[in-house]
């Protein structure tokens, strides 16, 4: 076992469910991942013991993405489209801006949504590399994710923590995506 130096968190005070929820909501602004609620005679051990611990994360941040490039999966997705990148325009697109990539997202759809988004992938390519198409740039998402930083690796200038496909902007026209601009609003220090 390690002598290392440990951080322990401190308890926090709470007699509500209200004083719980204004304490998780202040989460982002102390760049932690949420409240761990835990029962005060529980042990520490390995795992998760259902009942003892609970991870009360914070609420994801929302944006609208465009669809840019999709590649197949791996196990039982390898015969569908289900790793997507998708974009953020860089201006106002109805004046000709860039669509950057701003992330990737493997999950956070379900088996129907996987068919339908597999099958808008294969009708609406425009262009492959290797194993990689890219498509039109007309479907959107709305894409969940914990927060975004500044990134030099990437064109767009960001990099989004944990994205995920929230849901499928069917209603939604391309040009309507979320901006660039508003991505950066949301990096905090």
């Amino acid at each position: 076992m390690s002598s290392g130096h440990f951080d322990l968190s401190q308890v926090i005070p709470a007699t509500s469910l209200d004083d719980l929820t204004a304490i998780r909501e202040t989460a982002r602004d102390d760049a932690i991942e949420g409240v761990m609620l835990k029962r005060r005679d529980s042990a520490y051990v390995a795992g998760r013991k259902t009942g003892l611990w609970f991870k009360w994360k914070r609420d994801p941040l929302l944006v609208d993405c465009v669809l840019m490039y999709a590649q197949r999966g791996s196990g039982k997705r390898s015969s569908f489209y289900s790793d997507f990148t998708f974009g953020c325009w860089d201006g106002d697109p109805d004046a000709g801006a860039e669509l950057l990539p701003v992330g990737k997202a493997y999950f956070g759809f379900t088996d129907e949504e996987l068919k339908f988004l597999d099958h808008h992938v294969r009708q609406h390519t425009v262009n492959r590399f290797g194993p990689v198409r890219e498509t039109d740039k007309s479907l959107v998402f709305e894409v969940a994710f914990d927060s975004v930083h500044l990134s030099k690796r990437h064109k767009s200038g960001v990099a989004m923590r944990f994205p995920r496909i929230n849901r499928i902007r069917t209603d939604k026209p391309a040009h309507e995506a979320d901006r660039l601009d508003t991505l950066k609003a949301m990096i905090r220090d």
